[in-house]
């Protein structure tokens, strides 16, 4: 029997002596304490109840001469051995501990009562998707009918799982972007399928470093990949009804849409004929470009320079208006459009959104229309372009044969082999609302280069 006696001197703190640890430790009985250690684990770590092992004969050798001739004795084989009767055999040897001290110090690490665990874990859970509620509700969108969807796409990706003992920082910093873009009119619940009002959507332009540090403190703290970053743009895809990003243009354009800029010198808008009014050097030049046949790219630093974005620091500044008032101003969305616009020299001016339109290009639109030009927008004839569309519809832009009928003409126009097949989700169109259902029965989707003849020529017309 191991008795007391053998190791007088046993720490305060149970670690078994070197004598003991060679007893217990034998070989053959470590698949006896593994067991014994899944079992407490999963049961509170309560030393009740019987674990089966196979005993060989040192096995049941050693565990004899822990329990003594108090119980009938092992014999080798498939055995039941009871967690009750260890313990109190321990209790009383040399070991001076109890079963799960014993059998950590055995393995090698603390026991962990893995249901506290996980009841813990559900309590931190639940904690934290309370407190993304409340951040929800702050920034006015717990009532969003797209946030049901975000939340559980939110669940089910592991995001905030995988974040750990900073999920709570995250949800607390997203929820302060949440409540910038909310407050700007971003996102609002106006949505791009509604009809635009006497008063169109001006979306917000802020740098992303500008809003990252006044929400996060933290001029990084929206970069790419940054978990903060991935939360926002998660709620942002749902609420304006698009992909989450995958690729580094996917997020630029998101933010785009957002009215947020990486910077204010990489986004353009395309642009050709604009000839802004006034006697500024910027205005000048612009004339100048037109005049020469040039097509220009304008980004945020120079709407910004040249005095056509109001400054909140000076709200009394004088802004310069990008063309005359009630002027007709075509805008396209591929650059096909206006690389053969400048061919034709066509004096009309144009804005292109070259895809999925910048913050240069969007905040440009909104000048345009808030300064009361007449902005007559075609995109491509597909999912995606109809959202642009939608977008720059709610904006105030007026669609130019972008109707129903001018959809089956461009269809009818192509030869069956050449007709590309329509994907993606479909979108509402407002200004025509048999547009929508038409493609969905025609199945077929038409770039605005196979419109290039007609769009030329409306412009040519205008001019």
């Amino acid at each position: 029997m191991l008795d007391r006696e053998h190791d007088p001197a046993t720490p305060a703190d149970h670690r078994l002596s070197h004598e003991i640890r060679e007893y217990l430790g034998h070989p053959s009985l470590a698949d006896l304490w593994a067991a014994i250690r899944t079992h407490l684990e999963r049961n509170e770590l309560a030393g009740a109840g019987t674990v089966t092992v196979e005993l060989d004969h040192d096995a049941a050798d050693l565990l004899n001469g822990l329990v003594g001739a108090s119980r009938k004795p092992w014999k080798p084989g498939r055995r039941q051995v009871s967690l009750q009767v260890l313990d109190t055999a321990l209790r009383a040897s040399a070991a001076q501990a109890g079963l799960v001290s014993v059998v950590a110090d055995l393995t090698g690490t603390a026991l962990v009562d893995r249901r506290a665990t996980r009841e813990q874990q559900e309590r931190v859970r639940s904690a934290l998707w309370a407190d993304l509620d409340k951040a929800l509700a702050r920034a006015g969108l717990a009532d969003a009918p797209w946030i049901p969807g975000f939340v559980e796409g939110l669940r089910t990706s592991g995001l905030l799982t995988r974040a750990g003992e900073a999920a709570g920082r995250i949800v607390s910093d997203a929820g302060a972007v949440l409540t910038e873009l909310k407050k700007s009119g971003v996102l609002a619940e106006r949505r791009p399928e509604t009809e635009p009002t006497s008063e169109p959507l001006e979306p917000a332009v802020v740098e992303l470093g500008e809003l990252a540090s006044r929400t996060t403190g933290d001029a990084h703290g929206l970069d790419e990949g940054r978990p903060i970053a991935r939360l926002v743009l998660r709620a942002a895809a749902s609420a304006l009804d698009v992909p989450i990003p995958k690729t580094s243009r996917g997020t630029r354009d998101l933010w785009a849409m957002l009215g947020v800029s990486p910077d204010n010198v990489s986004g353009t808008a395309l642009t050709w004929g604009l000839r802004p009014p006034g006697d500024s050097l910027w205005a000048r030049s612009m004339r100048e470009r037109a005049d020469a046949g040039l097509v220009t790219h304008l980004t945020l630093q120079e709407l910004d320079a040249a005095g056509l974005i109001p400054d909140r620091s000076n709200p009394e500044r004088d802004l310069q208006p990008a063309v005359e008032l009630g002027t007709r101003v075509w805008a396209c969305e591929n650059p096909q459009v206006i690389q053969a616009v400048a061919r034709s020299r066509i004096d009309a001016p144009f804005v292109c959104t070259a895809g999925n339109p910048s913050t240069a290009a969007w905040q440009l639109m909104s000048l345009l229309i808030n300064a009361s030009a007449e902005v007559r927008y075609h995109g491509d004839f597909d999912w995606p372009g109809i959202w642009i569309a939608n977008r720059l519809y709610s904006l105030g832009a007026r669609p130019w044969r972008m109707g129903a009928v001018d959809y089956e003409h461009a269809v009818d126009s192509q030869q069956a082999a050449e007709r590309l097949p329509l994907e993606g989700a479909p979108r509402p169109t407002p200004w025509d609302l048999a547009l929508a259902p038409t493609m969905q029965r025609r199945q077929s989707a038409v770039h605005e280069e196979a419109l290039l003849d007609l769009l030329l020529r409306d412009a040519s017309i205008s001019s």
